[in-house]
């Protein structure tokens, strides 16, 4: 693992390493930041499962997220587990997690039916048939990728912080 990430400013608000964890093994969906054209960030919703400190994503066999993985492999990977507007206070109760890591189109064909498995029953727990039935019919469109996470960060609102030392 790197250890090239900045320390987090307001470190009072960082979450630990298994709340973050939890975070990410809850979560249903997040933002893939990849570096796109013409040095632009490209960021893209997209569902994924978390398995040992690896994040596994679905794709289309072409498209910009894919030309942006071939030509850099870093990248980050942002949810948002808590999203709730105060209008009275002028802020938001918010925990959300980024994973900085390096991000690559998984070959191994084993690797990746086992990375689509973790994929259906993190969506469709407890249905490996309708998940196998599912990679038989459109397996051979998409890819699977694979991000392995270097650096893993959490942060939660300072008034969430408050509530919880009180």
């Amino acid at each position: 693992m790197e250890q090239n990430f900045r320390p987090m400013r307001r470190n009072r608000q960082e979450l630990p390493q298994e709340e973050c964890i939890k975070i990410i093994e809850h979560a249903t969906a997040g933002v893939l930041c990849v570096l796109g054209d013409n040095g632009y960030p490209y960021g893209v919703p997209i569902s994924f499962v978390y398995h040992e400190g690896v994040l596994f994503f679905h794709s289309a066999l072409e498209g910009h997220k894919i030309d942006a993985i071939r030509a850099e492999e870093k990248c980050s990977f942002t949810i948002i587990a808590a999203d709730d507007v105060q209008p009275s206070e002028y802020t938001t109760y918010y925990r959300s997690v980024i994973a900085f890591g390096r991000i690559r189109i998984i070959e191994d064909e084993d690797e990746k039916i086992a990375a689509l498995r973790m994929l259906g029953e993190h969506y469709n727990p407890g249905q490996p048939a309708a998940t196998q039935h599912k990679i038989d019919q459109s397996g051979h469109r998409l890819l699977m990728l694979r991000m392995d996470i270097e650096h893993l960060s959490g942060k939660v609102a300072k008034e969430l912080v408050k509530r919880s030392s009180l």
